[in-house]
C-alpha cells in the first residue's frame, strides 16, 4: 500500500531540484500516506525490489532527500531517507510495519493491505505483468525516512 510509485524530477522550496516521491496512485490512498507523512505518523514504506529493476532506478540512498508529492502532483513536503534493506516479504518486522502509519497494528494487517496493493490492477499494469503475485521470498525495499520540511503554505 505504502509504495513509492517512481521517482522523477521535482524541485524543492528555494533548493536544487529534488527527485519527486510518489507514495502509490493519486487519489484516496495516495492522499492517506501524504497527510500521514505530514502529521509525523509516516516514517516508513515499502516497495518491490521488481519495480526498482524493471524501471531501471537506483534503491535510495542514506542521506538522499526527495519532494513528496500529493495526488495533484504539487509538492507538500521534503523527506530525507535514514535507513533502506532489502529483505524478504516474509521478514517484515511489526516496527517497519507500525511505522508506516497506516493504523497496521500487526504484521499479519501490514501484510493483508500490502497484498491488496500489489495485486491490484493498477500495479499490475505498472509492473506489465497481469499475474504479478507476491509470497514469502519477494525482496522488499524497506525503507525509513525522516519529515525535513513542511512546503504546504501556511
Amino acid at each position: 500500500m505504502t509504495e513509492i510509485t517512481k521517482h522523477e524530477s521535482g524541485t524543492g522550496a528555494g533548493q536544487e531540484p529534488l527527485p519527486k516521491a510518489e507514495f502509490a496512485f493519486p487519489g484516496p490512498l495516495r492522499d492517506q500516506l501524504v497527510a500521514a507523512i505530514l502529521d509525523g505518523s509516516k516514517t516508513s514504506t515499502t516497495g518491490l525490489l521488481i519495480g526498482y529493476e524493471r524501471d531501471g532506478e537506483p534503491l535510495p540512498v542514506v542521506g538522499e532527500r526527495a519532494a513528496v508529492v500529493d495526488s495533484d502532483d504539487r509538492p507538500v513536503a521534503v523527506i530525507e531517507v535514514t535507513d533502506v534493506r532489502v529483505a524478504p516479504l516474509g521478514e517484515v518486522d511489526l516496527a517497519h510495519a507500525v511505522d508506516e502509519g497506516e493504523g497496521f497494528t500487526t504484521v499479519a494487517q501490514w501484510r493483508a493491505g500490502h497484498e491488496e496493493f500489489w495485486h491490484s490492477p493498477e500495479l499490475r499494469a505498472e509492473l506489465g505483468d497481469d499475474g504479478f503475485t507476491v509470497d514469502d521470498a519477494t525482496p522488499l525495499v524497506l525503507e525509513r525516512f525522516r519529515l525535513v520540511a513542511d512546503l504546504r503554505e501556511k
